[in-house]
C-alpha cells in the first residue's frame, strides 16, 4: 500500500483530518474525498450508519488532535455532501456501476476500498456539475493508487472513464436532479 494521493501524502486508515483553513480549495476537496472514501469503507466494514459515521468524522477525525494539532485539510461541507449523497443515491450509483462492469464481475467482487472510491466518484459524476469529469476521475484514481500498488488504479480509471462516457455525465446530472 502506497501513502501518496495525487502528489500529496495520504493518511492511512484511521488518521484524522482537520477543519483548519485550507491552503486551497483543491487540497480541501482532496482531503474531503479521501475522508469520504474512508468513511464509506468504515461503514461497510462496521455496519455503522451514515449519521453516526459522519458525526464521528466531524467530531473526531476532522478536528485538531490536542497533542499533534492539524493532521490534514478537508472541506467538511463537501465531505458531508459526498458521504450523505452516496448513501442517499446508492441504488442509482450501484446500478450505474454494475452496468459497466465486465461480464462475470459483480460489485461485491471489487475490493471494498476501490468500491467506496468508485461509489463516491460516481456520485460526483452524477450530482456535482461544479466538478469537471477529468478532475473526478483523476482524484479517485489517485486515492485508489494511494492504497494499492497493483492494477486497482487502472481498473478504477477504466471503470470511471467508461461511466463518464456512457452516462454522458453533464446531461445525466440535469435529468436526474
Amino acid at each position: 500500500m502506497s501513502d501518496r494521493v495525487g502528489g500529496e501524502t495520504a493518511p492511512e486508515h484511521g488518521r484524522r483530518m482537520t477543519r483548519t483553513k485550507p491552503s486551497s480549495i483543491t487540497d480541501a476537496r482532496r482531503g474531503a474525498r479521501l475522508a469520504a472514501v474512508q468513511a464509506l469503507y468504515q461503514m461497510e466494514i462496521s455496519g455503522g450508519g451514515v449519521k453516526s459515521t459522519v458525526r464521528e468524522y466531524l467530531d473526531h477525525r476532522l478536528g485538531e488532535d490536542s497533542e499533534t494539532g492539524p493532521l490534514e485539510t478537508a472541506d467538511v461541507d463537501f465531505f458531508r455532501a459526498l458521504v450523505e449523497g452516496v448513501v442517499e443515491e446508492q441504488a442509482l450509483i450501484d446500478a450505474s456501476i454494475k452496468l459497466r462492469l465486465a461480464k462475470g464481475w459483480r460489485l461485491d467482487r471489487i475490493d471494498s476500498i476501490v468500491r467506496a472510491a468508485v461509489r463516491v466518484a460516481t456520485f460526483e459524476l452524477l450530482r456535482r456539475a461544479d466538478v469537471p469529469v477529468a478532475v473526478v476521475i483523476d482524484e479517485y484514481v489517485g486515492i485508489v493508487n494511494a492504497f494499492f500498488d497493483g492494477p486497482e488504479g487502472g481498473f478504477t480509471n477504466g471503470l470511471l472513464d467508461r461511466l463518464a462516457r456512457e452516462l454522458n455525465a453533464n446531461d445525466l446530472r440535469q435529468l436526474t436532479s
